[in-house]
């Protein structure tokens, strides 16, 4: 008995215009319906934008922003130390007329080096941070990259925040102290070296004390502790600042360790406000 094939089952003679046609006509179709099946992504989602980079691109990215880094901080140190007398005369003032002495041949020179670097870090820091943020970029979700700007921004603002604080409050009222303390008895003649030592140490450490309420805001955001935490927990925080200024200060008066226990203190609570203001 022969069996008759319907003409869907027929072999389609693809010579044919018309066949061609409907093949044509049948893969539109599918491609629009899925089109119209796929989400359209919502800007306000937070799903990664997906970049595919290889192990060898993502170093050699990593290798290009710390090559553009470096060439930074190197032109921040050239320029510094162009003006590295100015610099240093600068950050004499609150030793209010102490003498300093070169004890060593070449001390001034290598001291002028260590200024000059400090603060060719310093002035390159936009530099880096701007590189840092271009590496870690396109990792982030949307809602990180709208919050990265305002971490950065923070950041930038509290370290020299620190920096002005040591410079005006704790640098003068640690040399007070040492100035005030057997002043009777010595005269007041310091090696350079050792002046800038101390200085420069106690500019950045504070700096880097004043990024507390930027460390809170990110843990926060990533939801290890919130506000209520953080409040349970400020008798350890009180003695964690006593301990904090005793180590980042340079120094052994109790002046200087007491303003900076007392301004990590104020940060803390400080940051407890703007996580609370968050919504954490």
């Amino acid at each position: 008995m022969l069996e008759t094939v319907s003409e869907a089952e027929q072999p389609q003679d693809f010579s044919d215009g018309k066949a061609i046609d409907r093949i044509n006509e049948s893969a539109i179709a599918i491609t629009d319906n899925q089109i119209v099946d796929d989400p359209i992504a919502d800007e306000d989602s937070d799903v990664v934008e997906d970049v595919e980079m290889s192990l060898f691109d993502h170093l050699e990215e990593l290798r290009s922003r710390i090559f553009y880094a470096l060439i930074a901080i190197f032109a921040g140190i050239v320029l510094c130390f162009t003006f590295v007398n100015k610099i240093v005369a600068l950050l004499e003032i609150p030793a209010q007329g102490v003498k300093f002495l070169q004890l060593a041949p070449g001390e001034y020179f290598f001291v002028s080096i260590k200024v000059a670097g400090y603060s060719g870090l310093l002035v390159a820091s936009p530099a880096i941070l701007y590189q840092i943020v271009r590496f870690i970029l396109p990792g982030l979700t949307r809602k990180e990259k709208r919050a990265i700007a305002p971490i950065v921004f923070g950041s930038s603002i509290l370290f020299i925040l620190g920096i002005v604080f040591a410079y005006e409050l704790l640098i003068p009222a640690a040399l007070n102290f040492f100035i005030s303390y057997g002043g009777d008895v010595v005269e007041q003649f310091w090696s350079i070296d050792r002046y800038f030592e101390f200085v420069l140490l106690l500019l950045f450490s504070t700096g880097l004390a004043f990024q507390i309420p930027v460390i809170q805001a990110l843990l926060a955001m990533t939801g290890i502790v919130n506000s209520s935490r953080m409040l349970a927990g400020w008798r350890y925080v009180v003695l964690g600042a006593v301990i904090l200024g005793a180590v980042l200060t340079p120094s052994t008066d109790p002046m200087t360790q007491s303003l900076l226990a007392g301004a990590v203190g104020l940060l803390y609570f400080g940051g407890i406000f703007l996580v609370k203001a968050m919504g954490k």
